[in-house]
């Protein structure tokens, strides 16, 4: 029987268990090994919409602090690395055709804001004082600015004549994150980290206190240290243990095609419907959606968060869109199921705020749908922290925000594994959480995620 010697074992290799081990090699660990059965990056982490954010509503600032400091990360290794991975700052533009849209959108800037997300800035009428984003690179303004429905349609002439405002988060946007996650991955490997091919079958206790993990086939690695960075297996992984984790799975999709009528510019921002929506379907439509119980929830109210970017250079012209609607928790199952309807949903949906985008759904170019499971907890925070068994901790349930979030959490764990100092906010992620009647109060009054 093979029988090998770790410091850390890290199970899993998608983002967070590479950030993971990234970070314990900055803080001097070197025999490092990443265990997954698939390549690195390959379950979930290249299903991304690879945008991110720092806007984040309460109770309490901690999701704020995390992502400031995870973005601060991130951009400190974009200018390490010439910008390898792409970095852009375009943000996030919420955009509302309700007759309160505009109320509503200043009412979560000034929460975000408060937290610390950066100042709002308010635009009515006059664009004078506004300033563009930059469709490449990661400078220019913080913060966000609150556009009433003439400004906004004066900035994004694209949008709906009916937009009563928009928000422009604008320390937010996206990257290559399988760019970044493999420069992530080099890096450490340079520093001795080493992937593993191979499936935990097994974790092996002496006096109470993590000691070693059996493999499927049958090998034994010695470690004094277990990541559990398990992703949609964050659960099964912590039963080995004997350790209850508080996570569920939701399916989540994308869909791309091409966008041969450039309804979204090249060089827009995230777009994201901020209103809830019923879909404007044919008599035909209608009554063949209603004889099917699982279509017809489709004639009622659904949800805000239709959203598209471009994708690809300048030169290209696909476009990703989305609309989560499958938010029930389910077990993970891969490869995903098909769902014929998504992309034709999510450009239903966009049409309420990009009206080009009709003429999509008339005739659907042909897409190319994938996705995977967003691991949460109750609160949908990550996890971050010991997992109560002496030398067993756990880096997860970022469902959604896993690549914006990635940094700021494998800093933070490498800090509680090494004993390095810690944040602030490092006891708002922490297993332990959960018992704290302090949170518990927090957890009976949870409002809003703007969860993408």
């Amino acid at each position: 029987m093979s029988q090998r010697r770790a410091e850390v074992v890290i199970c899993g290799a998608g983002i967070l268990g590479i950030s993971a081990a990234y970070f314990l090699t900055k803080l001097g660990l070197r025999q490092i090994m990443l265990v997954d059965p698939q390549a690195p990056l390959t379950l979930t982490s290249d299903k991304s919409t690879e945008c991110y954010r720092n806007w984040w509503p309460g109770p309490g600032d901690a999701m704020v602090a995390l992502m400031n400091r995870s973005i601060g990360l991130m951009e400190e290794m974009a200018v390490q690395n010439g910008n390898l991975f792409n970095l852009n700052r375009r943000g996030y533009l919420y955009v509302s055709t309700a007759a309160d849209g505009l109320e509503r959108l200043q009412a979560a800037a000034a929460e975000a804001s408060q937290l610390g997300a950066g100042e709002v800035r308010q635009h009515s009428h006059s664009t004078a004082a506004y300033q563009p984003h930059h469709p490449e690179g990661f400078d220019g303004p913080l913060g966000a600015d609150v556009l009433d429905g003439s400004a906004a349609q004066a900035i994004f002439p694209y949008l709906s004549a009916k937009t009563t405002a928009a928000l422009h988060v604008r320390r937010a946007g996206w990257l290559s994150a399988q760019t970044y996650g493999m420069w992530l991955l080099e890096e450490a490997k340079a520093a001795g980290a080493e992937v593993v091919t191979g499936e935990i079958a097994g974790v092996e206790t002496a006096a109470g206190a993590v000691s070693a993990v059996r493999l499927a086939d049958g090998s034994r690695i010695d470690t004094p240290l277990l990541v559990n960075a398990a992703g949609p297996y964050l659960a099964q992984l912590g039963s080995l243990l004997g350790v209850e984790i508080p996570v569920s799975n939701e399916l989540h999709l994308k869909a791309a095609f091409n966008d041969h009528l450039a309804c979204v510019p090249r060089e827009a921002p995230l777009i994201i419907c901020a209103d809830e929506q019923e879909l404007d379907w044919s008599a035909e439509e209608r009554q063949l959606l209603a004889t099917d119980p699982q279509t017809a929830h489709l004639l009622q109210r659904l949800p805000s968060g239709a959203h598209t970017r471009p994708e690809g250079d300048r030169a290209a012209q696909s476009v990703l869109v989305l609309w989560d609607m499958h938010n029930q928790a389910v077990e993970p199952s891969f490869p995903i199921a098909e769902d014929p309807l998504y992309a034709e949903l999510a450009v239903r949906g966009l049409a309420r705020i990009l009206p080009s985008m009709a003429a999509y759904a008339a005739r659907m170019p042909r897409p190319q749908v994938d996705g995977g499971y967003y691991t949460k907890t109750p609160e949908n925070r990550p996890l971050a922290g010991p997992l109560g068994v002496p030398g067993a901790y756990v880096i997860g349930a970022a469902s959604g925000y896993g690549v914006m979030a990635a940094a700021g959490l494998g800093e933070l764990l490498a800090a509680q594994v090494t004993g390095a100092a810690r944040p602030e906010y490092a006891a708002y992620f922490a297993p332990s959480r959960y018992n704290d009647p302090h949170y518990q109060h927090l957890l009976s009054d949870w409002g809003d995620t703007w969860q993408l």
